[in-house]
């Protein structure tokens, strides 16, 4: 069993939820997020004033999948969540976690039953 973590730009959500959708796997957690990498984060003006904003916010990820999921989760987030052919900066990353049980709470079933 494996955590994937993926951050994504929120335009993209969408997209991605229909990649992921198109192989099976529809259970995951979203959350808002705000972070920077090589974007740097970005400047506005606000009431005639520049000022630099260095958090963007960005859409967070957690599907937990069985072992024969996790390429095929991976793929459909690079598909969905890619700027262009060839993407771009601030696309987002993702993350591979081992995931060591899994509990379903109504059930009490674990590991890749719960799952």
């Amino acid at each position: 069993m494996k955590l994937i973590l993926a951050i994504i730009q929120p335009s993209k959500l969408e997209d991605v939820k229909t990649a992921l959708s198109q192989v099976e796997v529809v259970r995951l957690t979203i959350m808002d997020v705000q972070g920077f990498g090589r974007q740097k984060g970005q400047t506005e003006v606000y009431r005639g004033r520049e000022i630099s904003v260095n958090l963007l916010r960005k859409v967070q990820l957690q599907i937990a999948v069985n072992e024969q999921f996790v390429q095929p989760t991976i793929d459909a987030i690079i598909k969905g969540g890619r700027s262009g052919e060839d993407g771009q900066i601030g696309d987002g990353k993702i993350f591979v976690l081992p995931l060591d049980d899994c509990i379903r709470i109504r059930t009490g079933e674990r590991g890749p039953e719960a799952i």
